[in-house]
């Protein structure tokens, strides 16, 4: 694979902050332009929210039949945040089945998915809950999520490149922390628990592409893009409010980059040191929501801001690329 492209690109931030906005954008770009201007190769794309809607899914049909709620207790926040290192071990697992072309065809998709999600919260402590459910309970379950577990799967598989050559896997996650939070977080909370829970094939390639914006901003495109009929579209989907100040009231990564070598983000884990070089795309004052229009309708004078916007974010992630 050419240097001159990222491998790997962790796109972080809080909620409708613009990361899916900006990474439509980069969908959208041509390849060579995408490449030279923003060290970016042909987008292969990984993002955790779809196994957070399922989740919910998945409790709220568990509520219809009368049995308790795995995930959630309702609107609020993780019940065990511990799964937010179910997330990460997902999207890990994603990487490797990507990076391997893994296939697999099983019986039922949404059997197969409960037994990943259960292996992925073993990963991060968690004795497995789906597995244990009344088997008449998680066949009826299944039954019901199978189409859409079906149509993850097949998606994730169909995305499979002949070649990595000048490919960038964008792996997309939001992490925080509650409102009011003094730094540094701790526990599961932030970016302090979820980016050592990335395996080291990820974290040895990866670089992080940061979208800034504050928790009142990200609440007000949170409330501005959800669209209640599109509850599992990345682009419209809407964070219960009770999680958006339990979970994303404040963000840590601007305190990790305080403390961390400079335009890095430097942390433990696998029993060695990171720094994983990041660059910044200040959003605070609105650039991105346009994005979630088609690209026939984009101003060209808001695609010229982002475009250097994000342009300057990546050459400082290239700056300290050394692979």
């Amino acid at each position: 694979m050419s240097n001159q492209v990222f491998k790997v690109v962790l796109l972080q931030a809080l909620p409708a902050s613009g990361k899916s906005e900006v990474r439509n954008f980069m969908a959208n770009v041509e390849a060579e332009r995408l490449k030279n201007e923003f060290h970016i190769g042909a987008n292969l794309q990984l993002d955790d929210f779809p196994y957070v809607h399922m989740m919910r899914r998945i409790d709220n049909e568990l509520e219809a039949m009368g049995q308790a709620r795995i995930f959630y207790p309702g609107e609020e926040p993780f019940t065990d945040g511990r799964d937010w290192g179910t997330l990460c071990n997902l999207l890990n697992e994603d990487y490797h089945d990507l990076l391997n072309r893994v296939v697999v065809k099983p019986d039922s998709a949404a059997e197969y998915l409960f037994a990943r999600i259960d292996r992925a919260g073993a990963g991060a402590g968690i004795k497995p809950r789906l597995g244990l459910l009344d088997e008449g309970v998680r066949a009826k379950l299944a039954a019901i999520l199978e189409k859409e577990a079906r149509g993850m799967l097949d998606e994730k598989q169909a995305a499979y490149p002949d070649s990595f050559e000048d490919k960038t896997i964008i792996i997309e996650c939001a992490r925080g922390g509650p409102d009011g939070s003094a730094m540094p977080l701790t526990g599961t909370f932030g970016y302090q628990y979820s980016l050592p829970m990335f395996c080291p094939e990820i974290l040895e390639n990866a670089v992080i592409l940061y979208i800034w914006v504050t928790p009142e901003e990200s609440r007000r495109k949170n409330a501005d893009r959800a669209d209640p009929n599109d509850p599992g579209s990345n682009l419209h989907h809407g964070v219960p409010m009770a999680v958006m100040l339990g979970d994303y009231g404040c963000d840590d990564m601007e305190y990790l980059r305080e403390h961390s070598k400079a335009n890095c983000v430097s942390f433990e884990a696998h029993g060695k040191h990171w720094d994983i070089p990041i660059g910044v795309f200040d959003n605070r004052v609105d650039k991105t929501s346009f994005l979630r229009a088609t690209p026939d309708q984009w101003d060209a004078d808001k695609v010229a801001n982002v475009t250097a916007a994000i342009r300057a974010a990546t050459d400082a992630m290239y700056e300290n690329y050394k692979k």
